[in-house]
């Protein structure tokens, strides 16, 4: 297959299919550089999506916690941690927060984003200028749609492995 941008290009196999997320570091570099940094080794692949409420958006990313066979995960636990590295500082834009961008979820502290993400659903713009949008799902959207759903999910789905296009 061939992208716009293989270097920006994210392919997350889930349990419910693939996604393609179109990167945007003209949004928000560092983000995008460290989606990139974690995908490339391997640390989003058997991440669940802990978070998922309809309508709304579904989250992932603790590669702490959340990742299925790794040394710290607890069901329990997920959506609490991130990754070893340091915390990021916000990238506010003036994107919108709409069916299929995908933005950074934090703690209270702006500057707190660190691996987990959330794909969001429908219209969120009520999030716009206070978390980092950093892509757009492009393709696979309906994939997403398809995510079990609950706050924690139980049984949740999955990301299966995380690459970038230019890799393949």
């Amino acid at each position: 297959m061939a992208y716009k941008d293989p270097e920006n290009t994210l392919i997350l196999d889930t349990t419910k299919g693939e996604v393609v997320i179109e990167m945007r570091p003209d949004l928000a570099p560092n983000h995008v550089a460290r989606i990139k940094e974690l995908a490339r080794a391997g640390e989003y692949d058997g991440v669940v999506f802990h978070r998922v409420i309809d309508g709304f958006m579904a989250q992932t990313g603790d590669v702490k916690f959340g990742k299925q066979g790794g040394a710290s995960f607890d069901a329990n636990r997920a959506g609490m941690g991130g990754s070893d590295k340091p915390d990021l500082a916000q990238e506010f834009s003036d994107e919108n927060h709409g069916r299929g961008a995908c933005s950074m979820a934090r703690a209270q502290n702006p500057n707190s984003a660190n691996s987990q993400f959330f794909i969001v659903f429908d219209d969120a713009s009520f999030l716009n200028k206070q978390y980092t949008v950093w892509g757009q799902v492009t393709e696979g959207m309906d994939n997403v749609d398809q995510l079990k759903r609950g706050e924690p999910v139980q049984m949740p789905d999955s990301i299966t492995t995380a690459k970038i296009a230019a890799d393949l």
